[in-house]
């Protein structure tokens, strides 16, 4: 076991599950209770049962670390949970100086279903802050140090006045003592204007003029544009009901405040008939399961996506970087950053020629196995349900953290196995296959579900 940190509330420690086979690592924290007297400390443990109980009811989510377990021992407490390892965004800020106003806008996607999730639950995160949130080497932005500790060290330090929190970050209600769902929101607001700003927050805010006054800090090549800004200022009012009463809410401003791509003309790559395999070309290819050739593939694209290499890499047989291509390809057509997600209102935009060249390189390189218009067929053939259609191709039934959880990325995979849902997201990610499948019936002029046979058939899962 070995030190992680310490601090006004307690420490913090890494060290292995070795209760578990793969004895993963974990981080143990342990809570100060600084002379509590016996009622104190009743009062207390109390406390700490009722909040990591509602912790415990959050289940998995792919973006916040599992409590694992809790306990007390010897008039202290502890909290075990799965250990995140990547870079925290105020390291990260270090190494960068600022964050692009479209990076912010990435962020806050990422983030606010993650807060939507938990205010659902009725629990509030209290300490929302670069040093909270890491990204992993997936790209992936975690949620981590939930406001436990703070909330338990409350019942012993609030007689001395002590401030519960991070000062520069909190809201005026929640430095009185009360928390609210859009407490978080402004905690957000303010991490937001340090990233694009590269500035403490104690410089962002003009106490004379009891105003944020983050504009004039922002770097001269880091525009940001009036939505946007807009958007930022509701999150960092003072008073509760002057901001946005939900995360949900937020993301609907933030749909209208993104500025997407101007599209650009079609762009078709001539089409050229390929030579027919000669008899002995043929067989060797049968007997070998070598691909068909590259030649003749349409790369068609409404905004300029370049398709080569997926085309390349799918030939190759190279599933597990042909499906990671895809997600980056995904994102490059919404103008997102690679390892960014998509969700409903995005697939209700995607453009139908870059959907149909991406169906047709996976179609074409799997033999029919694998591909957009094969998923689509099954999760209409299985009624729309999304248990049936995961015990059908492969795939867990829950978002694991990490996302290559049980995937096999082999041709011998499941029919629709690939590719497979990573670049999925939002409040609801489980409905990204019916978003998808809703874009592709459109782009297909009204496919109706069964039309067309393929090479395959759906009641088979090989």
């Amino acid at each position: 076991m070995a030190p992680l940190g310490q601090g006004g509330m307690g420490r913090t420690f890494l060290a292995i599950d070795s209760q578990r086979p793969s004895q993963p690592q974990c981080v143990i924290k342990q809570l100060y209770l600084p002379q509590a007297d016996p009622a104190q400390l009743q009062k207390a443990v109390e406390l700490f049962e009722r909040e990591a109980l509602r912790l415990d009811t959050l289940g998995v989510h792919p973006q916040i670390p599992q409590l694992l377990a809790h306990f007390e021992q010897d008039r202290q407490l502890y909290l075990v949970q799965e250990f995140i390892e990547g870079l925290p965004l105020d390291r990260e800020l270090q190494q960068r100086k600022f964050y692009s106003a479209a990076e912010i806008c990435q962020l806050l996607r990422d983030l606010l279903p993650v807060l939507s999730f938990i205010h659902d639950r009725n629990i509030i995160h209290r300490d929302l802050k670069p040093a909270n949130l890491i990204r992993r080497g997936d790209g992936q932005l975690m949620l981590i140090d939930f406001g436990i500790a703070k909330t338990i060290s409350t019942v012993t330090v609030m007689q001395t006045g002590t401030i519960v929190g991070t000062p520069e970050y909190m809201p005026p209600e929640q430095i009185r003592g009360k928390v609210v769902p859009a407490s978080d929101l402004y905690s957000l607001g303010v991490t937001c204007i340090e990233l694009l700003t590269g500035v403490s927050p104690r410089q962002l805010f003009d106490a004379d003029e009891d105003r944020w006054i983050w504009r004039q800090f922002l770097p001269p090549q880091n525009p940001v544009g009036d939505r946007l800004g807009a958007l930022l200022d509701r999150l960092l009012q003072n008073a509760p009901k002057r901001r946005y009463p939900s995360a949900a809410e937020v993301l609907h401003d933030l749909d209208r405040a993104t500025v997407r791509p101007v599209p650009s003309p079609p762009v078709s790559t001539p089409v050229i008939p390929p030579r027919k395999p000669s008899l002995i070309q043929a067989i060797w290819r049968w007997l070998t399961g070598a691909p068909p050739p590259t030649d003749g593939d349409r790369l068609d694209s409404a905004v300029g996506v370049d398709y080569t290499r997926l085309r390349d890499l799918l030939a190759k047989q190279q599933w597990q970087e042909a499906d990671r291509e895809t997600r980056a390809l995904l994102c490059q057509v919404v103008g997102k950053p690679p390892l960014g997600y998509l969700d409903a209102s995005d697939w209700q935009k995607f453009p139908c020629p870059d959907l149909k060249t991406l169906d047709r390189l996976w179609l074409k390189y799997s033999g029919g196995r694998f591909g957009f218009s094969v998923q689509a067929r099954i999760f209409y053939t299985l009624g729309e349900d999304y248990g049936k259609f995961c015990d059908r191709v492969g795939w867990q039934s829950y978002n694991s953290v990490r996302p290559y959880t049980g995937v096999n990325f082999s041709r011998t995979a499941r029919v629709g196995h690939l590719p497979y849902r990573t670049w999925a997201s939002g409040i609801h990610w489980w409905r990204h296959l019916s978003a998808l499948c809703d874009r592709w019936y459109r782009c297909e002029g009204g496919w109706e579900p069964g039309m067309g046979s393929g090479e395959w058939e759906v009641g088979s899962r090989e």
